[in-house]
């Protein structure tokens, strides 16, 4: 893998506005890109895809770690 490269996260957790407010506190680059991505059926999970460039592979796990801390998101994928 060639870094810095874009890379994509999946964040799945209750609603879409505090999954944007997590993304928000942890990845703290200017560019990032986040997009709804779907609703459960009965409306309990939203998914966002978040959208960021990082420059090496230990800020690419680092933001998965964080993320996947946060009390707001339920799973990172």
């Amino acid at each position: 893998m060639e870094y810095p490269c874009q890379w994509l996260y999946k964040l799945i957790g209750a609603d879409e506005t505090s999954l944007r407010q997590a993304v928000l506190e942890v990845i703290d680059v200017q560019e990032v890109t986040i997009e709804l991505s779907n609703t459960s059926s009965g409306g309990n999970y939203v998914s966002i895809n978040v959208a960021v460039r990082v420059s090496n592979a230990n800020q690419r796990t680092g933001f998965y770690e964080s993320l996947r801390a946060h009390r707001s998101v339920r799973m990172v994928l």
